[in-house]
């Protein structure tokens, strides 16, 4: 975030390609995947949480249009200010937001142009084969999240984020899933993960940011890269490092036990 050019020249490649990966080191993801190979996952007591931006999504969603509808580049501090503590994820949003020149029409037009990661689609079927419950969090939006998902086919993935939608040409934001206790993030996974995870549930996160640290300390398998991946490589909590989703497909279907 310190060198504002370079990150705004990977964000563009990003929202366009269906090729972008994130670069981990190879030699962590093999090494924390040892760490794991003793676990035995029973898909009826499997429940499986993804994070949507950089992780469904090869992109930011959001940050893109920070770069594509932002009417000046005042964003650019608010979200040093995020970055640093000062301010929630609900404060950045929403002074991002006020920032854009942003309709349905040209959003609308604009999440077409969003890739998912190659390997979600099968990894996702593979998941409902298996009934295994399957569930997005994420500190965006529903209404970006779900246009995306249906574009790319998909329509019965459950999402919980914060809330968009328009009113009278004007966009209306709601955050229901805020934490009150906690200025941290407008939506408190852990309260949404927690929520939907019966005693006795192996919980799977898959995530990649800031927002997934707390969630994640609840999962008994996650899966991580980038922010997320920094953060508990310095806690005592196991966990496998992520390239794409590739990974996670082929580790799950080597682990789910046949029932």
């Amino acid at each position: 975030m310190t060198v504002f050019g370079v990150r705004v020249k990977i964000i563009k490649e990003a929202s366009f390609s269906s090729n972008t990966a994130p670069k981990i080191d190879r030699g962590i993801f093999f090494t924390t995947l040892r760490m794991m190979e003793n676990i035995e996952l029973l898909p009826k007591k499997c429940i499986i949480f993804f994070d949507f931006d950089n992780t469904i999504a090869t992109c930011d969603v959001f940050d893109n249009m920070l770069l594509l509808f932002s009417k000046d580049d005042r964003w650019v501090e608010l979200e040093k200010r995020w970055k640093s503590g000062r301010i929630g994820s609900k404060t950045c949003l929403e002074g991002q937001l006020r920032g854009m020149e942003l309709n349905k029409r040209n959003l609308d037009a604009y999440l077409p142009k969003i890739k998912l990661d190659s390997y979600f689609k099968r990894l996702y079927r593979f998941l409902q084969a298996k009934k295994i419950k399957t569930f997005v969090l994420s500190d965006n939006y529903d209404y970006i999240i779900n246009r995306v998902l249906k574009i790319n086919g998909i329509n019965k993935l459950k999402v919980y984020a914060n809330k968009l939608s328009f009113l009278k040409g004007k966009v209306v934001t709601d955050y229901p899933f805020k934490n009150k206790d906690c200025q941290v993030c407008a939506h408190c996974k852990t309260k949404n993960l927690l929520a939907r995870s019966l005693k006795g549930s192996t919980i799977i996160y898959v995530g990649d940011g800031q927002s997934d640290a707390c969630p994640a300390k609840h999962a008994q398998v996650v899966f991580a890269k980038d922010h997320l991946l920094r953060h508990l490589k310095d806690s005592k909590k196991d966990y496998m490092a992520f390239y794409n989703l590739k990974d996670v497909f082929v580790y799950l279907k080597r682990k789910l036990i046949r029932e």
